[in-house]
C-alpha cells in the first residue's frame, strides 16, 4: 500500500499511528501525530486508521500537551 502523504495510518510492527510525510524507495515515512521523530516502514506493514485511531491519537496528545509533556 502506498498511503497519500497526509495520510493517518497505522505501522503495525511499532503498534504506532502516523502521518505520511512522504515515501523513500519502497519506504513509508511517517511522524507521531503532534510531531516527533519520523521513522520508515515497510508498505506492507501500514494501513489506513480508524477515525477511533485517529481521535485516540489526537486525545492522547491533548492531554499530553495540557501536563506540559510535550510543546
Amino acid at each position: 500500500m502506498k498511503p497519500p502523504v497526509g495520510a493517518y495510518v497505522v505501522d503495525a510492527r511499532a503498534e504506532r499511528l502516523g502521518i505520511v510525510m512522504g515515501h523513500e524507495g519502497s519506504y513509508v515515512q511517517l511522524r507521531p501525530y503532534g510531531g516527533g521523530r519520523k521513522w520508515d516502514a515497510g508498505p506492507r506493514a501500514v494501513r489506513h486508521a480508524t477515525a477511533e485511531e485517529r481521535l485516540c491519537a489526537a486525545t492522547a496528545y491533548a492531554g499530553a500537551r495540557s501536563r506540559g509533556e510535550v510543546p
